[in-house]
């Protein structure tokens, strides 16, 4: 019996491994299809640029050869930094701006009721509409881009925060407010960890409409930053310029909200 025993105990590694190897196929599996899509998009590309003119259609390969150049002397990487830091500077300022606004906003209703008419309205006006305007105010320089993304920013976010406030139910305020909490108290131990995932929200949705309005400010009035690097691509005719800078926006936005989807994630794990 005590061979038996010891004859099967070496089996069952094995017979675990399978089960394991299909776990990890399981978890790979989505990077695995996004991968392909990738890959198969490349291909479809470079094969329909094989039946157009470049001017139309750059191939993959013209398209690595433009970043390539631009990146040897430098014009990407400062475009990149250009943009970067605009986005940052006007995003982070209408998310710091927008937050306690729409808390304020979702909490007080004479608040509200100051506010609400300036924020239906100018929401509703694009940034692209303030950009000659913004150049007259602030300059041609970097506070003018800064304001077009801050304007863009503080709408969504404070729109957003004042959805939360207002979700929040209000058995828990009343139990809250039972229970001798203060307003300050009900603010910071009830009302604010309810409304975190919608500022989160709001956020993201400000982030992908920064990169809208840095390129049109970019076209309007810049000399660097990935819109300068489009409009003057398009002014000599450099199709494959104009794709890099397109491919440029899409990675540098893909990157700045894993990067805010992770550090949400790590810092207000509780509250989501």
């Amino acid at each position: 019996m005590t061979q038996l025993t010891q004859t099967a105990s070496p089996t069952a590694p094995e017979s675990a491994m399978p089960s394991s190897l299909g776990r990890r196929m399981k978890a790979a599996r989505p990077f695995l299809i996004s991968v392909v899509a990738i890959v198969g998009g490349l291909v479809l590309w470079q094969l329909v640029s094989m039946t157009t003119s470049p001017l139309f259609l750059p191939s993959v390969s013209m398209t690595w050869a433009a970043a390539l150049e631009l990146i040897s002397d430098g014009t990407l990487q400062q475009s990149v930094l250009a943009s970067s830091g605009r986005i940052l500077a006007g995003w982070g300022a209408g998310v710091a701006i927008g937050v306690p606004l729409g808390i304020f906003m979702g909490r007080f209703d004479l608040v509200r009721q100051l506010l609400d008419p300036y924020i239906e309205f100018f929401r509703f006006i694009p940034p692209i509409a303030f950009v000659t305007l913004a150049v007259i105010w602030l300059g041609p320089g970097e506070l003018s881009k800064i304001a077009l993304i801050f304007y863009t920013t503080v709408f969504i976010v404070t729109l957003n925060t004042i959805a939360g406030v207002q979700a929040v139910n209000p058995l828990r305020l009343r139990a809250a407010a039972s229970l001798g909490a203060g307003q300050w108290k009900i603010l910071t131990t009830v009302i604010l960890p309810s409304t975190v995932p919608f500022m989160v929200t709001g956020a993201r949705i400000a982030m992908g409409n920064s990169f809208l309005t840095v390129v049109s400010a970019e076209i309007v009035s810049a000399r660097e930053g990935l819109g300068a690097l489009i409009w003057t691509a398009r002014n000599f005719s450099r199709t494959e310029w104009v794709f890099v800078g397109i491919i440029a926006l899409g990675l540098l936005g893909y990157l700045f909200d894993r990067v805010l989807r992770i550090a949400t994630r790590k810092l207000l794990a509780r509250y989501l």
